[in-house]
């Protein structure tokens, strides 16, 4: 019975252990990353403090867009892709991981993941649809918008989306 027990337990945290369990896949109804070499065009989004040159993008559904980020600015900016509520919800992430020390105002610090196993997926900005760009670096982000939906494309770090760094993504049929 003790041996029973121990394999059960054994078992059950292999499999909490997992990668597949830790991560899981995201999947996005408006769309997919994609490879840069498949991008239609590309569009430059520069970043200041707290705003984006681009207050609006129009896309049309099927399109690939390579979107190149340029922060200008002297903090450390995200450009992410979503409606509203997963801004919201990955606010909360970035702020959590701002309390954990993982987030500056200026960079991302760098920690041993395995070292924070049990935090949770919000530790980890891996979000295929979201990038982070260092002060006076340059990164890109490239993206098939699958169907006609109205979007944003927003700075989620702490305090950032309601200062203004937020924009209109349009994708049209």
């Amino acid at each position: 019975m003790f041996l029973r027990k121990s394999l059960v337990r054994v078992a059950c945290l292999l499999a909490l252990s997992s990668p597949a369990w830790a991560s899981p896949a995201h999947t996005y109804d408006f769309g997919q990353p994609a490879q840069a070499a498949k991008a239609t065009r590309s569009v430059e989004v520069v970043m200041g403090d707290m705003s984006f040159t681009a207050k609006a993008i129009d896309i049309k559904a099927g399109e690939t867009v390579r979107f190149v980020l340029v922060n200008k600015g002297q903090l450390l900016h995200e450009f992410n892709l979503g409606d509203a509520a997963m801004h919201a919800r990955h606010q909360q992430e970035m702020m959590n991981m701002q309390q954990s020390g993982m987030l500056t105002p200026t960079d991302m610090k760098e920690m041993d993941h395995g070292a924070m196993a049990g935090m949770g997926h919000e530790m980890k900005h891996d979000d295929p649809n979201s990038v982070l760009v260092e002060p006076g670096k340059t990164a890109e982000l490239t993206w098939t918008f699958t169907k006609a939906t109205n979007l944003e494309f927003a700075c989620n770090i702490p305090g950032h989306y309601q200062a203004g760094m937020v924009g209109k993504l349009t994708v049209s049929q």
